[in-house]
């Protein structure tokens, strides 16, 4: 996609007010989170090597199938399925900890984010190339049992296109124009590279997983658990290191003894996402040099891009009038399934297949006010 240079050709650039050394495009834009947009775009040096840090792989199977997708126009509706994972080792399958859609109206000047919870009960299907041949689980296991290579180690990348195709099956979304794999754990990194995330907590929240100084709190020798002092989240607006935001976002709440399943943790996600997406629009970060490059390349490593076609640049230029005010964050209402006592996964409310079809039908705005429930609160 060809972006109109200042002060040669006439022509005025979508780029007008944004210092020249800044004008690359972020990250978080088009992986990320795929909301920020092209605000920082620069110089062919900056942006090539900005696009050259981000990881690509084959996420759909187009290449596998021979399909040789043409670079054309972006236009929406859109709809980008972004998947977390957080390896614990290069050998270990793939899960995902956490599948977000975001759609974008033709508008292309909003977007909508929700999250699919990790523990949808639903059919993962067959698939040929890791030898699976279909089961009835967590819709979290299809990245790990796609990711499987007979006689080698996991492709992250093969996992995400069974994930695609059961995410599509679940919601009806007949086909995503993009995706990303973003290691969790390159998170911090991106927010210690911005100097840290202005965050909204809530509730209090007690880490399971992490002491206050940071460090991973001991298993209990019995198997019950962790032990020893806990990382606390506060009440109110923090401003939290990286790894204090992933430790956050990890966490699910329990009052009463009682989990919420995974909605309070696509909740802290969806916190994060526009938090992150609120500071990489800062000043303290657009306007200086050497904190957006750290931040670029930071994030180019923690992602795996696929465009069908299209680069990550491109994207983030099509959604460069997105800002975070213009983002929706939604919650799919949803309870447990259960076989007699024994905890099955989640299920979808019978309201949420009326807002797939709102979707489909770009009529999510007319949806949404006549269900307000499915607003997701993040602060």
């Amino acid at each position: 996609m060809h972006v109109a240079k200042a002060g040669k050709s006439g022509r005025k650039s979508i780029w007008r007010g944004v210092p020249r050394w800044a004008r690359i495009c972020t990250v978080f834009g088009a992986v990320l989170t795929m909301l920020s947009g092209a605000v920082l775009v620069g110089t062919e040096v900056l942006m090539a090597r900005y696009e050259g840090a981000v990881g690509k792989a084959d996420l759909f199977g187009d290449q596998a199938a021979g399909a040789k997708e043409k670079k054309s126009d972006i236009k929406g509706p859109l709809n980008i399925l972004l998947v977390g994972i957080d390896p614990r080792t290069p050998t270990a399958a793939p899960l995902a900890d956490s599948i977000m859609v975001l759609h974008v109206p033709a508008s292309m000047d909003r977007a909508y984010l929700f999250s699919v919870p990790r523990d949808l009960y639903v059919d993962i299907p067959p698939f040929k190339k890791a030898d699976f041949h279909g089961e009835k689980t967590k819709i979290n296991a299809a990245m790990s049992y796609g990711s499987h290579v007979p006689g080698g180690n996991p492709d992250a990348a093969r996992g995400f296109e069974l994930l695609a195709t059961t995410v599509q099956n679940a919601t009806g979304i007949k086909r995503f124009d993009a995706g990303a794999i973003i290691n969790f754990t390159g998170f911090q990194k991106i927010v210690d590279a911005m100097g840290g995330v202005t965050m909204y907590v809530e509730r209090e929240v007690k880490s399971e997983h992490k002491q206050p100084d940071g460090k991973a709190r001991p298993g209990n020798p019995r198997g019950e658990g962790y032990i020893g002092p806990q990382a606390v989240y506060p009440k109110g607006t923090h401003h939290l290191s990286g790894w204090q935001a992933l430790d956050y976002v990890r966490q699910r709440y329990e009052k009463n003894g009682v989990i919420d399943g995974d909605y309070g943790r696509q909740r802290h996600q969806q916190q994060f996402v526009k938090a992150m997406v609120g500071q990489a629009f800062s000043a303290d970060v657009v306007a200086n040099p050497i904190k957006l490059d750290k931040v670029l390349r930071a994030a180019g490593q923690s992602l795996i891009f696929n465009g069908r076609g299209n680069s990550v640049v491109d994207f983030g230029i099509a959604l460069k009038d997105i800002r975070p005010n213009t983002i929706q964050m939604i919650k799919l209402p949803g309870g447990g399934v259960y076989e007699g006592k024994k905890y099955k996964g989640e299920q979808f409310q019978a309201g949420v297949a009326d807002f797939f079809t709102a979707l489909h039908n770009e009529q999510l705005d007319p949806f949404l006010l006549e269900h307000p429930e499915f607003h997701n609160k993040t602060k």
